[in-house]
C-alpha cells in the first residue's frame, strides 16, 4: 500500500522527500537572515526644526535620542511633543523597511505571513499624517493641568 502513495517508485519517492527537505531547509534559512536583517535595522529621524533626532528599532523601541542646540530655546511641554512626533516620524517607517529587507530575503514566497506581519506593523506605527490625534490629546491635557504647573506639582 505504501508503494501506491509513491506511484511504486521508492527511489523517487526517497529524492522527493530529500528535494522537499532542502527546500524546506533552505526557507528556514531564508526566515532567520530576515529576522537577523529586521532586527539589525535602525530607522532615525530628526525634527523639522533639527532640534530632536531620535532611532528607533523594528519594534518601534527607541535606541537613540538627541537633542540639538534649538531644543534649549523649546518650552519643555512643547519639546515632548517634538520629541514624540519624531519618534513616530521614525517609526512611521517600519513597515516599508521590514517590507524591503522581506523582499530582498523571501522574495515573492508566503505573501500571506508578509501581509499579516505588515499589516500587524502598520497598525501598530501609524503615519505621521495620523499624529493630529495625539496633539489634540496632548493640548487638551495640557490645558486640564495648567493649574498643577502653578503649584509646582507635576501630578
Amino acid at each position: 500500500m505504501a508503494h501506491t502513495a509513491f506511484n511504486g517508485d521508492a527511489d523517487g519517492a526517497e529524492e522527493r522527500m530529500a528535494e522537499w527537505s532542502r527546500a524546506l531547509s533552505d526557507k528556514a534559512d531564508r526566515y532567520r537572515e530576515a529576522g537577523q536583517r529586521t532586527e539589525e535595522l535602525r530607522l532615525s529621524a530628526v525634527s523639522p526644526d533639527g532640534a530632536v533626532q531620535v532611532v528607533v528599532k523594528a519594534d518601534g523601541s527607541l535606541v537613540d535620542l538627541q537633542f540639538g542646540d534649538r531644543a534649549r530655546t523649546i518650552p519643555l511641554e512643547h519639546l515632548a511633543v517634538v520629541v514624540m512626533d519624531t519618534v513616530r516620524q521614525a517609526q512611521a517607517t517600519i513597515a516599508d523597511e521590514v517590507s524591503d529587507v522581506m523582499s530582498r530575503t523571501l522574495g515573492d514566497e508566503d505573501q500571506q505571513t508578509r501581509d499579516l506581519v505588515l499589516g500587524n506593523l502598520r497598525s501598530r506605527f501609524a503615519a505621521t499624517d495620523d499624529l493630529a490625534d495625539f496633539h489634540d490629546a496632548r493640548a487638551t491635557n495640557t490645558t486640564a493641568h495648567a493649574d498643577d504647573d502653578d503649584r509646582n506639582d507635576p501630578w
